[in-house]
């Protein structure tokens, strides 16, 4: 008999968002595997889950998942959550689903709580095709390389980093895609503070400045209608 690994999309911001759904499988699940402990703890305490919790993260992966796939295979409910959002999608989680789905274990999505997605949907630009490169380069000409590479997209693009990189990255995306492109910088979302911040983007790196917040950025297409 072998058991089930439920990837569990958590709240970004507000924790009224997580689904009855999830909060369920959380409670029945006989094992909550999560990105750090002192995000995954919180998580449990404020909706009074009381669960064994260990944790799969980029320092472990390799060895944590091949450890929680022999549980699997024991017939162990497995949820998996990351510190925010939907897992394993910028975060570890990718060789445990995997390494579980060539084993035959039966892994399901528990769908909620993302940032890209409200970030695009309020933006106010094209959706019916968008392009998430992932997480730019942390080094500078890096990353303005890869900055490069965007300038002729026609499609809308996502792009997510680091609260303390903000600035840097709305700095290069002036100098290398131009300042009068549109640009849709969603902070805090689902928080009391979340705040949109939209036009040129020249005029939201003046409006933004240093600040160091959570983040989407949401970069409109060249050429687009």
């Amino acid at each position: 008999m072998t058991g089930t690994l439920y990837l569990v999309a958590t709240p970004v911001g507000d924790y009224d968002d997580l689904t009855l759904r999830a909060l369920r499988v959380l409670k029945e699940a006989d094992l909550v595997v999560c990105e750090e402990f002192t995000e995954g703890r919180k998580l449990l305490r404020h909706f009074g889950v009381e669960k064994f919790l260990d944790s799969l993260n980029e320092h472990n992966e390799e060895e944590k998942s091949a450890e929680l796939l022999e549980q699997l295979k024991e017939g162990k409910r497995i949820a998996l959550i990351s510190d925010c959002g939907t897992p394993v999608f910028t975060d570890p989680g990718k060789i445990l689903v995997r390494r579980a789905i060539e084993a035959g274990i039966p892994t399901f999505p528990i769908p909620g709580p993302s940032s890209i997605i409200p970030a695009l949907v309020a933006s106010g630009f094209p959706t019916d095709s968008f392009l998430f490169p992932g997480w730019l380069s942390p080094k500078r000409a890096e990353r303005r390389r890869e900055l490069e590479a965007l300038r002729d997209e026609k499609r809308t693009t996502i792009l997510m980093d680091a609260p303390y990189r903000l600035s840097s990255l709305l700095s290069d995306l002036v100098e290398v895609l131009g300042g009068e492109r549109e640009v849709c910088v969603a902070m805090d979302l689902t928080m009391q503070s979340e705040e949109y911040v939209r036009g040129p983007a020249s005029s939201v790196l003046e409006r933004i400045g240093r600040q160091k917040r959570e983040f989407v950025i949401v970069l409109r297409g060249r050429q687009q209608g």
